[in-house]
């Protein structure tokens, strides 16, 4: 193939293929991997690892992202993104702050107005009482710890996030906690601690107790956000961060 004609047989085999796969994918057919040998046996659907095996998938939305080396990549990857219908609302998409190389990461519900605005997790009121607790409460920098959301864009009116919004943007935060490999995790609130214990049961349950997250100490907690309308419970969460704190002491294994 060469010249006009060429390039538009080309754009329309590809447009092709991407139908293809995408009923595919509807269908629960799995596309073979990049690099699958002929006859090789292919893995089932089910979770892989962090990534849920979608890392080979020839036309998924999420494949430059599933094969980011680092949290620069996985932004560029992620870029103007329009998979899920919060998009249009939003102001700036709020990726994620702090070190890469973290021991400790704390995942958020979604950004509000403040961050939306800002391009920044947590600098609102809420995120001034989790940056309290980060600085006054354990004695790290803000900076030390890395802070990210489940889902990136702010929902109107700062609703709670829908399925499909969570569903579209979770593979995102799975990359970000795989890059980092925190030594443990604070889950704060509802949504985050559902979306990654994939629970349906209530925070106030689950939380104080150590969880498995692939590997990596999980801890349930309270959202700031409730501590703002619900102060008198601030001692939980105390006790909860307590518990991090002894854990941090330790050598990862």
């Amino acid at each position: 193939m060469s010249g006009v004609a060429g390039r538009e047989e080309l754009k329309a085999m590809v447009a092709s293929l991407r139908r293809y796969a995408q009923w595919t994918e509807g269908a629960g057919i799995r596309v073979i991997p990049w690099g699958a040998r002929a006859g090789a046996k292919l893995e089932p659907s089910a979770e892989k690892g962090l990534l849920g095996g979608m890392e080979g998938e020839l036309f998924s939305d999420y494949a430059a992202a599933y094969q980011a080396k680092n949290l620069e990549e996985l932004r560029t990857a992620i870029g103007d993104c329009r998979r899920c219908k919060l998009w249009p609302g939003r102001t700036h998409l709020v990726f994620g702050v702090g070190n890469p190389q973290a021991k400790l990461m704390f995942v958020g519900e979604g950004p509000g107005r403040d961050e939306d605005l800002q391009g920044e997790p947590f600098v609102g009121r809420a995120g001034q009482l989790l940056t309290d607790i980060i600085t006054k409460g354990m004695g790290l920098k803000r900076e030390d710890v890395y802070i990210a959301n489940v889902i990136k864009c702010r929902p109107p009116d700062n609703r709670n996030p829908e399925p499909d919004e969570v569903e579209s943007c979770e593979p995102f935060l799975r990359k970000q906690i795989e890059l980092i490999r925190p030594q443990a995790i604070v889950a704060l609130g509802k949504f985050a601690v559902q979306t990654l214990l994939k629970s349906k049961v209530p925070v106030t349950r689950l939380r104080g107790v150590w969880h498995d997250y692939h590997g990596m100490k999980l801890m349930p907690t309270l959202h700031p956000a409730y501590l703002l309308r619900n102060p008198g419970d601030k001692k939980l969460v105390w006790e909860d961060i307590k518990k991090v704190l002894q854990e941090l002491k330790k050598s990862p294994a």
